[in-house]
């Protein structure tokens, strides 16, 4: 499998389902929203968190994929999705709605993307998350969880990996948190990446590690 960065909340997950390579993009964003490039990337699956002009840029998608945007099972070229309710806010969605953190099953790795989670989670949330590898988590604060929140969350679910996301980076429009803020909460050491490419037997036993995605 590889994972790769788009910016912001938006990665391009990629592996092989039998002989077919699936593509999946989480969260396309508005390049002019953002002050970000959305690369035009081709995919079979987009998952939308919630309607914001920085995480729901169909535009950006060639091709005709299948576009979850809401809770409950899904299944769309061999891979198995989870959408799983939350919030946006720490206080039920009454101040920016409501979210949607989506589970996806790809070459036996199971991976969680958090989208703009705005709270810690509750243990029917955590039952969905159970088993998860690796960990697609929102840093950044103003919008979601913050630094020392995420971490929270992070232990809350224990997956054996966790790349950081939503944070502030060179170009983007409006204020988050940085990344350095996390590092400093989070206290592992990360390894850094262009790409990641993993495959299960690859996934860490024991310790969780943090890996940064380059842009």
């Amino acid at each position: 499998m590889q994972i790769t960065w788009l910016g912001h909340s938006s990665f391009r997950l990629q592996g092989k389902v039998g002989a077919d390579l699936v593509t999946v993009v989480t969260d396309p964003y508005n390049s002019e929203k953002t002050g970000l490039k959305m690369p035009k990337v081709e995919a079979d699956i987009v998952s939308i968190s919630h309607d914001h002009d920085d995480h729901n840029n169909l535009d950006a998608i060639k091709g005709e994929p299948f576009v979850v945007r809401g809770a409950g099972e899904y299944e769309s070229s061999g891979v198995y999705i989870d959408g799983i309710q939350s919030y946006h806010d720490a206080n039920k969605g009454s101040e920016r709605g409501e979210n949607i953190m989506f589970r996806f099953e790809i070459e036996d790795i199971s991976i969680a993307h958090l989208g703009d989670l705005g709270h810690e989670l509750d243990e029917k949330q955590l039952e969905r998350l159970e088993g998860t590898d690796i960990l697609l988590v929102p840093i950044g604060g103003v919008y979601t969880i913050d630094a020392q929140k995420a971490v929270s969350v992070i232990n809350q679910i224990e997956p054996r990996l966790v790349i950081p996301m939503h944070y502030k980076t060179p170009g983007l429009k409006f204020d988050l948190g940085t990344l350095d803020q996390f590092l400093k909460a989070i206290a592992i050491k990360p390894r850094y990446e262009e790409k990641l490419k993993i495959s299960k037997k690859e996934l860490p036993q024991e310790d969780m590690e943090l890996v940064v995605l380059s842009l």
